[in-house]
Formats: C-alpha cells, sequence, structure tokens
C-alpha cells in the first residue's frame, strides 16, 4: 500500500499543527484589546431600539438639547446602523438623499469642509518649507558666519546643529508638548499658535548675525513644526466624514512634499537678490523669512475654519459642537448623527482608560508592542532611508558633484517637484497594493539609487558626475514617495488599538523627528569623514538593513478591520519572523525563475474557505471561539 507524500510546507497541504501558528490562540489581555476595539469601533452595536430611544432622550435633557430631539434621534438610528435610513419611516426623502449622496457621491461636500481642506493643505506646505528654505540658505550664510571651511570637522557640526534645531526641539519637547496643548487650546487654536510661531521664527531667523544666535531661533522653529505634525492630520480626521477621511489625513504627506517643493522654489528665486547698503546676505535671510509667509496666512485662514466637534464634545460644549456639524454637513440629520456617535465614543473610551497605564501597556501587551515595535521600524525607516539627508543637504550634494550654485539650487528644485508629483498617486497606491509590499520594494530600489549617488562621485569626469548624481538623487525620490512617504504616518494611525492610538502616535511622531534630528546634525560631518561615497553607501546599508526588519517584522494591515488587526499583531513576533524568512525562496521563485509557487497565507480574514487559505473548519472555530470568548 502507498502512502501520500508529505505535503510541502507553505502550501495549501500544510499540516495541522503548523496551522495552528497563522491563527494563535489570543492571550487574555489580547482578548480584552479585542473586545475594547469592538466596543469602541461601534459602542451602539446590539442596543435595542427602544433603549436606543430613551437613551437618547435622556442625553438631550441633560445636554440641553430637546430643541433637535427629533434628529438626534434619527441620527442615533443612523449612527446605530448606517443602512436603517432605507427602512424606517421617520426618514424624510430630503434625509436619505443627503445620507446617500455621502456614499454615491463621497467628494460631494460643504464649502466650510473644503476650507477646512485648503487650511490644513496649507498648514502642511508651511511644514514643508520650514523643512526646505534652509536647504538653500546653507549654502551662503556659513561663509557669513565664519563656520564655511568646507575641510575643518568644527565647521560641519557647527553648521549640523544650526540645521538640525527645530528636530531637536520636536524630539525631545516640542512633540509631547502636543496632548497638553490640544487638551488646552483645542485644535484650531493650536494650529493657529503654532503657525505664529513658524512665521515670527522663520523672521526671526532672517534677521541673525551669528550661527548660535540661528541655532536658537530655529530651535524655536521646532515649537511651530512639532505640534502641528500631530494636530492638522487629526483635526483634518475629526471634521471629515467616513468616507472621505483616510484620503484627507493623507494628504498631510502629499501637501507637506508640496511644501518641500515651494521652498526649493524660494530658495533658487531669492539666490539672485543682491545685498543692500548696511545688509549682508539679503538672499538667505529673504529665503528664511519667506517660509513664515504662509504660517501668517493659515492664522488668518483658522479663525474663521470650524473648531473639531469632537473637542467642543469633549469639553462639554454640545451645542457649539452641533453647529459647527451643520456647517460641516449638508443636514442636520448627519451633523446629529455625528454629534450623537462621538458622545457615546468618548463615554466608551473613558470607560476603557479608567484604572489603566496606556503608556506602559503600549509595550507590556504583546499584541501592542508587535504594533509599536513595526509602527518604530516604518518611522525610523522613514528618516535612516536617507531621504532629509537629500530633503535637507542636496544644494551641498550637487555643489561638492560639480554644480554651480543656480544650477545646485535649480536641481533640488527637481527633487522636490518629483517628490510632490510621485507623492499625488500614492493616495491609491497605498490601498492597491499593501502598506509592506510597497516598503519591500521599493527599498532595495532606494539603496540602488544611494550607490549610484555616491559611487557617481568617482567618476573623474565632471559630466559623468553630475549626470550620476542627478540620476540617483531623482530616481531616489521617484521610489520613495509612493512608499516609505506615506506608509509611516498612515500604518503606525492603523496599527495601534482604539484606546492607546494617541499615545501610539505620539510615540510614533517623536520618534520620527527624533532620528531626523539625528541624520540632519550627523551628515556634515559624516560627508567630511567617509567622503560622498561612503555617506551615501552608509544609507544604501540601512536600507537593506531595513528591508530584513521590514520582512521579519512588519505586518500588513492594508483593508482589515479592527478584529482582523487584533489577530495580525497577536502573531507571535518569533512566528512572524519566521514567516519572512519563508517568503524569501518565494519570491525567488516568483520573481527570479518566474514559478508559479503557491503563497503562504499569515493573516487569514474569517471565512476563507480551506482550498483557498490552507486552514481547515477546526482552525476556524478555533480563532472564532478565541475571539467570541474574549
Amino acid at each position: 500500500m502507498s502512502t501520500a507524500p508529505e505535503p510541502e510546507k507553505g502550501t495549501t497541504g500544510i499540516h495541522h499543527e503548523q496551522r495552528r501558528h497563522h491563527h494563535p490562540k489570543l492571550d487574555v489581555k489580547t482578548k480584552v484589546i479585542a473586545n475594547t476595539d469592538a466596543k469602541l469601533s461601534n459602542p451602539l452595536r446590539g442596543i435595542p431600539h427602544d433603549r436606543l430611544m430613551a437613551d437618547v432622550e435622556v442625553f438631550a435633557k441633560e445636554r440641553g438639547l430637546t430643541h433637535i430631539l427629533s434628529d438626534l434621534q434619527k441620527g442615533a438610528l443612523v449612527a446605530q446602523d448606517p443602512q436603517s435610513y432605507h427602512r424606517l419611516d421617520v426618514f424624510t426623502e430630503e434625509d436619505r438623499k443627503a445620507l446617500r449622496d455621502e456614499v454615491t457621491h463621497k467628494w460631494k461636500q460643504t464649502k466650510t469642509l473644503y476650507y477646512m481642506v485648503v487650511m490644513s493643505s496649507l498648514a502642511a506646505a508651511v511644514q514643508g518649507m520650514d523643512e526646505a528654505v534652509i536647504n538653500g540658505a546653507q549654502i551662503l550664510y556659513p561663509k557669513q558666519f565664519g563656520i564655511g571651511d568646507s575641510n575643518s570637522k568644527r565647521d560641519g557640526w557647527l553648521i549640523g546643529v544650526v540645521n538640525s534645531a527645530p528636530y531637536l526641539c520636536c524630539a525631545t519637547i516640542s512633540c509631547w508638548l502636543t496632548d497638553p496643548l490640544n487638551n488646552w487650546l483645542g485644535r484650531k487654536k493650536t494650529i493657529f499658535l503654532t503657525c505664529l510661531i513658524s512665521f515670527v521664527t522663520c523672521i526671526w531667523s532672517a534677521f541673525t548675525n551669528n550661527w548660535w544666535h540661528l541655532f536658537i531661533a530655529r530651535f524655536f522653529l521646532g515649537f511651530g513644526i512639532g505640534p502641528k505634525s500631530a494636530t492638522v492630520p487629526v483635526y483634518a480626521a475629526e471634521c471629515s466624514p467616513a468616507p472621505i477621511r483616510g484620503a484627507l489625513v493623507m494628504m498631510w504627506q502629499m501637501w507637506t512634499a508640496f511644501g518641500i517643493c515651494i521652498g526649493d522654489l524660494i530658495d533658487l528665486v531669492f539666490y539672485f537678490i543682491p545685498d543692500r547698503p548696511g545688509v549682508t546676505g539679503l538672499n538667505w535671510r529673504l529665503m528664511l523669512g519667506s517660509a513664515g509667509i504662509p504660517g501668517l496666512i493659515v492664522c488668518f485662514q483658522v479663525l474663521f475654519a470650524p473648531e473639531s466637534p469632537r473637542w467642543l464634545i469633549n469639553k462639554g460644549r454640545y451645542e457649539d459642537a452641533f453647529n459647527e456639524l451643520c456647517r460641516l454637513r449638508f443636514s442636520r440629520v448627519q451633523a446629529a448623527r455625528d454629534l450623537y456617535y462621538i458622545h457615546v465614543l468618548l463615554e466608551a473610551e473613558n470607560e476603557m482608560k479608567k484604572g489603566r497605564n496606556r503608556f506602559v501597556e503600549l509595550f507590556t501587551i504583546p499584541r501592542n508592542r508587535n504594533a509599536a515595535l513595526a509602527s518604530w521600524i516604518v518611522m525610523f525607516g522613514q528618516q535612516f532611508c536617507g531621504v532629509n539627508v537629500i530633503a535637507y543637504y542636496s544644494s551641498n550634494i550637487f555643489l561638492d558633484s560639480g554644480f554651480t550654485q543656480v544650477a545646485a539650487l535649480a536641481s533640488s528644485l527637481g527633487f522636490g517637484t518629483l517628490n510632490w508629483l510621485f507623492a499625488l498617486p500614492a493616495v491609491f497606491t497605498i490601498d492597491t497594493y499593501g502598506r509592506r509590499n510597497l516598503l519591500l520594494f521599493t527599498f532595495p530600489c532606494m539603496a540602488i539609487c544611494l550607490l549610484i549617488t555616491g559611487f557617481s562621485f568617482w567618476d573623474g569626469f565632471e559630466r559623468g558626475r553630475v549626470a550620476g548624481v542627478s540620476i540617483g538623487i531623482y530616481l531616489f525620490a521617484i521610489f520613495y514617495s509612493p512608499g516609505e512617504g506615506p506608509v509611516p504616518f498612515t500604518y503606525s494611525a492603523e496599527a495601534f488599538p482604539l484606546y492607546i492610538r494617541d499615545i501610539g502616535m505620539s510615540f510614533a511622531t517623536a520618534t520620527t523627528w527624533f532620528w531626523n534630528f539625528v541624520l540632519s546634525i550627523t551628515w556634515p560631518s559624516m560627508v567630511l569623514a567617509f567622503k560622498p561615497q561612503g555617506a551615501f553607501g552608509w544609507y544604501a546599508a540601512w536600507c537593506m538593513i531595513l528591508w530584513v526588519l521590514i520582512l521579519l517584522f512588519v505586518r500588513e494591515t492594508k483593508g482589515k478591520t479592527l478584529e482582523e488587526l487584533d489577530q495580525v499583531f497577536a502573531v507571535p513576533a518569533g512566528v512572524h519572523a519566521a514567516y519572512g524568512l519563508r517568503q524569501i525562496p518565494y519570491g525567488i521563485r516568483k520573481f527570479v525563475l518566474f514559478q508559479n509557487p503557491v503563497p503562504e497565507e499569515l493573516y487569514l480574514p474569517e471565512g476563507d474557505s480551506e482550498a483557498s487559505s490552507g486552514v481547515d473548519e477546526q482552525g476556524k472555530k478555533e480563532v472564532r471561539e478565541d475571539v467570541g470568548g474574549a
């Protein structure tokens, strides 16, 4: 009697013991998180109709909103079941049209909402300009301040200190002020304050006359950069309707890239401004000072923008929140729905936070720790892939390769333009190809581009050297913008459970700004010590190290519900790392040998057939029991 061969691991014939690793039993703490996520994803789920109506009536009386009770009752019904307006007679045809258009014509929004989008986009552009204008100024101000010796280690460190000053402030102080500022002032006033700080410190920078004075001015610029980078995306999310919320939050990265492009353009335009009697360095002073003008425009804009309804509700200002929602939505039933839903969500969140140290749980609970590790990797990678070496120092890099100062500034503008243009399709690619796949594809490409850039400095012919550096930097921008550009903030915003998401985002934001500081302060000295070849080779090596870290520890989050994300991040780190290693021979067979191997599925959505997923019915039952028994 013949015996059937043992099925090959990683195929649909995986044996039962290996299948159990694909759906690990949730530990007790992760089960609690699963229940927390389920409740926070819709606190109204399962409440009977009569009790829901009674709860709304009590809510209206307690908050002084009895004059909109009928709107609140209809809004609660839609918040509980978004399709209820089709079945219930309480909704008018006008209500039905507004709720239907919200899905079928999702970009048809109120003028107030688009006003908020324009303001948020301009605030993001302010961020990009604040970061970029120093790129052109640094080829001019060092000589005036007596720190322009390209062969001096001391001067290299001083230039790095001045350039990195805002990011030192962000990493050590300003990012951690985001929560108290938002709690005290609200989103709107925090944006006003940070943009005002950007305006004042940019003007201040233009009037400095030595390196340490410029360092102080730029350090205080960090108070305008850090809290704004965390507040504006949250503000946009809290004002936006659900169907377009993700796209609007993604625009932060896109319009920051646009601001970098405009900053590079300003550097090129103001380079030609001659000095005036009694004023030396007028060109670089105008570069630094002009970055503050858009911040001043946002300060005027924000006066007429709506406040975050969520913040107003959190402060007990329900009437004001309803009025702002009426400005942001087409119908009163939409405004009432969002008002009541935000209220019950905040009540549920406050209940979940009682007696818990959320910062400690970020690292002590395996599900949260896995999310924090993955978020740290992508945020660290956003800096140590080397992008801001180019964003902050491209003018110097082009000068060293043989460009004139004007040509270096023009070439930097080319980098900024490509960085912005290739950020535009990121809105679509990030949900089409997945976060992890985009990173695994683009990081090796970025490493090759950095090697091309660095090794081109060995070319003894100036034309060849200039061409190689330009091609390497421009191709790097093309691969960075749709991959490591948008992924980190998007990934970090969705990886953490709802009850610790704000803590997780503070951790992620501080991570990226700290390593931004490290990168920007060390580059001038690194170029001096290792030459451009070694310095670019260093970051190329980090791109490959990050590729390995992503392969082993970064999980895919595309298109997954909160419940599925709990399952994804509950997979032990060792199991996931082993899965990542098994993907290497699969990739070689598929993309090098052009074979058609069966992929191994680690993240299996409930309901997949055994034939397609490799998991039997018993395995599915175990997962359902694990989650259901939480």
